[in-house]
This record gives structure tokens, sequence and C-alpha cells, in this order.
């Protein structure tokens, strides 16, 4: 299903299209994207690099505008977007010269509010994250999976509902994504956020979601949706199903088809 149920969705894209002018040309970005979350709902995006999905994510924070359709917050039409959603970019972004604690009250700081508040509750948060005994430590002595969950533990003290995680673990190695990947929905399960997710691993992408949108080559458009009847709590002996190599299966397909279609 890519239309909204009747049910008030958490967030709703309704018909995106974006062009881009590089050096004289237009670039079509995105083409007539609708997708939706509902409250507490894990989606992923997947899609061949390049296709627009972090453009998609750049708009529906209110870094960029759409050229034709819109984005709707908890069933209304959101003309202004900027702060409503957490946004946390591929790379980390954490500043070498703040330590640990400090880099994850950043937003919280910028917006004025109660920063000793805001250290309690980072400190009461830092073993669910996997960072107890190092709020006092610095970027560089953190691993690349210790820093992943310090970006985001910064972006859920946002305290938004919805939660867009452009691609984070796609920089580790395979043993790392799998330990964040278990971990993640640990966190999702227990914060209880709207995520929207980009991926560009199916395994991951099916491992993760309630519903996967395929994304097609630049101009991005939704090549399928995937509702995901895998049960909850996910576990890894899942991924030798027979559910879950269809739903693989089903997802690959897709993408071969869009990748086929590309000029």
């Amino acid at each position: 299903m890519s239309s909204c149920p009747d049910a008030p969705c958490k967030i709703e894209v309704r018909g995106l299209s974006k062009v881009f002018r590089v050096d004289g040309r237009r670039v079509e970005t995105l083409l007539n994207v609708s997708l939706w979350a509902a409250p507490g709902e894990f989606v992923t995006l997947i899609g061949p690099s390049g296709c627009g999905k972090s453009t998609l994510f750049n708009i529906i924070c209110g870094l960029l505008e759409p050229d034709a359709g819109e984005v709707c917050l908890d069933g209304e039409p959101a003309a202004v977007r900027i702060g409503r959603v957490g946004y946390m970019p591929q790379k980390d972004l954490l500043l070498p010269w703040r330590r640990v604690l400090d880099n994850v009250t950043l937003g919280p700081e910028i917006a004025g509010e109660d920063l000793t508040a805001a250290r309690q509750e980072a400190r009461s948060l830092l073993p669910l994250f996997g960072l107890e005994g190092f709020g006092d430590a610095y970027p560089a002595t953190l691993s690349g999976g210790m820093r992943q969950r310090a970006a985001l533990l910064r972006t859920f003290l946002t305290h938004r509902d919805i939660m867009l995680l452009d691609e984070p673990f796609g920089a580790l190695d395979a043993i790392t994504r799998i330990e964040l990947q278990d971990w993640l929905l640990e966190v999702w399960r227990y914060l209880r956020k709207t995520v929207l997710f980009i991926s560009h691993d199916v395994e991951e992408a099916v491992f993760l979601s309630d519903r996967v949108y395929v994304l097609s080559p630049r101009p991005a458009r939704v090549q399928l949706v995937l509702g995901n009847r895998l049960p909850r709590p996910r576990t890894r002996d899942m991924v030798a199903s027979e559910a879950f190599i269809c739903a693989k299966e089903q997802v690959m397909k897709a993408l071969r088809a869009g990748n086929e279609k590309e000029p």
C-alpha cells in the first residue's frame, strides 16, 4: 500500500518532485515520490547511489523545498519543517574538541534548553547507547561504532518523534554493522520513535523495517512498496527463513528492474 491509511500518519510525503540546475543543465532528482509512516513505525528507503534519497530527507527536514508535492506531519501539511524532525546525516559530525557528553547535548544547548537537565538525561542514556564510562571521552578515542552510537544519541536527544537516519552504518565493517542493527532495534523498541532510514544494503533494509520503499535511479520514483510481515522482535535466525529470503528477492528484483530502465 503506497497511500496513507485512514488513521493519521506521523509523516506523509505526497508527490514530491525536485529539479536542480547544474552548470546550466536541468537535473531531475525526485519524480512524484510518495511515502508514509505511521506512529512508531520503522520505514526504510533503498535505492542506487545518487538517486535522490538524501535530497528527499533534506526536503522532509526543511533544508530544501520541493518543486511539487508536500510533506505532512501529524496529518497536516507542514510548510515550516525546520526543527520538527531529528536528522542524522551519513557522517557522525562529532566535534573533536568536545567530549562525548558535550557533543550529544549540542542540540539542547543550541536551543537554549536547560543544559543541566539535558546532561543528566544524556548520562542516564549512556548505558542504553553502549557508551557507559565514555561520557568524558573525546571522539578521537572512540571506535567507529561508538561514534555512530554517540551521533544517534545526539539525534534522539532532540526529542523529536520523527527520526531521519541517513545510512548511519554504511561506513562500518560487516560485523560492527550487524551488531549495531540489532542494537538499533532494541533502542527503537525502547524509545518508540517513528524512523525513516536510508540504506544501500538489502538485507539490512528487510531486517530492520516494517515497510521498505525501493527507489529507482535518478529521478527517483517509487519502484516497490514492500510491507514486511516478519514478526517482531527480530532475531538473526530470521535471515535464513523463507519469508526473509522472499522479501529480499522482491527488493532485489525491484532494484534490478529500475537499473534496467535507466537510460
